[in-house]
């Protein structure tokens, strides 16, 4: 008999329990990266992620025979109904065992937590929103996630389906190689002709203001992206929190931020592939993952372009070409083997048009799906 039980969030034993679980899914899996413990536990803190400021979070536990089966989380993201005037619920963090029954049991208990606080439809996977990490991974499982991105095991796509989930939107993860920094004569003479231009400043992030830097790529980031499908913009806090969290892995050179005229107009920012070390610590920084972490750290050849986009009245003037191609450029600068652009919505034609243009190719998808209840 299946058994779901409810995780109090101030609980830090069932927390841990809901934490662990993981490993047990994806013991002996070498493409797996394991979390952070101790980030894992902040995320779902109250008191550390201000996420919880202004939604409802929910996680529950899946039993049988006394032993931990499955997991999932319900979420309700008030800042994302209020954005896009939707009564959506969410799932996230679901791990199971490949048993259809009790992945059926899960997704219940979450639809019915969700369908009894009002809403009128579930959307997943999300970890907690768009702004964190989402999607299923429903292709190229042999290769290892880029940092913030997800991984999961094949079958998930049947639970998810079965159970009666339909597909609104793929996500796209594009390959770019950076050793050859071949790019077409064309995209490189407009990016050429954006740098020469004396009205529009790219540079890099100036890390001594890095306060002040945030502020202004904050207005750039929720500016930029509002018409993007599922986007949510950042309160200041969890924008606040997320630079602290990107900061010690952020590369200066990689963070690009343009200005039209002396005004803030677009943003672009590439972080180091922490996973490349975090998988050889198994989620423990302690008492010796944290000097593995900066031997490993050193060795990172891959890079993933977190973010990119321009302020709508400043687009058409080649700023995203500049992007690339100054990102491009420090790949090679630095010994980066290859980058992924990730993730871009698969109706977003010049985005991904402008990413196959420079030698980008799809090599991983991510899938979104909603439920009517």
């Amino acid at each position: 008999m299946i058994q779901i039980k409810k995780i109090n969030l101030e609980s830090k034993n069932q927390i841990k329990k809901f934490i662990m679980f993981e490993w047990e899914i994806y013991k002996g899996d070498k493409t797996w990266v394991p979390p952070l413990i101790m980030d894992m536990k902040a995320m779902f803190d109250p008191k550390k992620n201000p996420f919880h400021d202004h939604s409802r979070v929910q996680p529950f536990l899946a039993y049988k025979e006394n032993k931990i089966v499955g997991r999932i989380t319900a979420i309700i993201n008030d800042n994302h109904n209020k954005a896009w005037n939707e009564k959506t619920g969410f799932f996230g963090f679901f791990e199971s065992i490949n048993d259809q029954e009790i992945a059926n049991a899960l997704l219940n208990s979450a639809c019915s937590w969700i369908k009894d606080r009002g809403m009128d439809t579930v959307r997943g996977p999300a970890n907690f929103s768009s702004n964190d990490t989402w999607g299923l991974l429903i292709d190229n499982f042999k290769m290892a996630p880029m940092i913030l991105m997800t991984y999961n095991p094949p079958y998930y796509k049947k639970l998810i389906e079965q159970y009666g989930f339909e597909k609104v939107k793929d996500v796209f993860a594009y390959k770019m190689e950076s050793k050859d920094g071949i790019m077409p004569e064309r995209v490189k003479k407009v990016a050429q002709h954006v740098l020469n231009n004396k009205d529009i400043v790219i540079r890099t992030i100036n890390m001594k203001k890095f306060d002040r830097e945030v502020n202004l790529i904050k207005k750039i980031y929720n500016g930029a992206w509002e018409k993007n499908w599922g986007f949510v913009p950042m309160t200041d806090e969890e924008f606040k929190h997320l630079a602290k969290e990107l900061k010690p892995i952020a590369e200066p050179k990689f963070v690009l931020i343009a200005e039209v005229n002396g005004e803030p107009a677009g943003f672009s920012l590439c972080a180091s592939n922490a996973n490349e070390a975090l998988i050889k610590i198994n989620g423990r920084l302690f008492p010796f993952g944290l000097f593995k972490l900066l031997y490993y750290v050193k060795k990172i050849k891959t890079v993933r372009l977190i973010t990119l986009g321009v302020l709508d009245k400043f687009r058409k003037k080649g700023i995203e070409g500049a992007f690339y191609y100054k990102s491009l450029m420090t790949g090679k600068e630095l010994g980066i083997d290859w980058g992924e652009c990730s993730w871009i919505l698969e109706d977003n034609v010049l985005m991904n048009r402008g990413i196959e243009l420079m030698g980008g190719k799809i090599y991983k998808t991510y899938r979104i799906y909603d439920y009517k209840l």
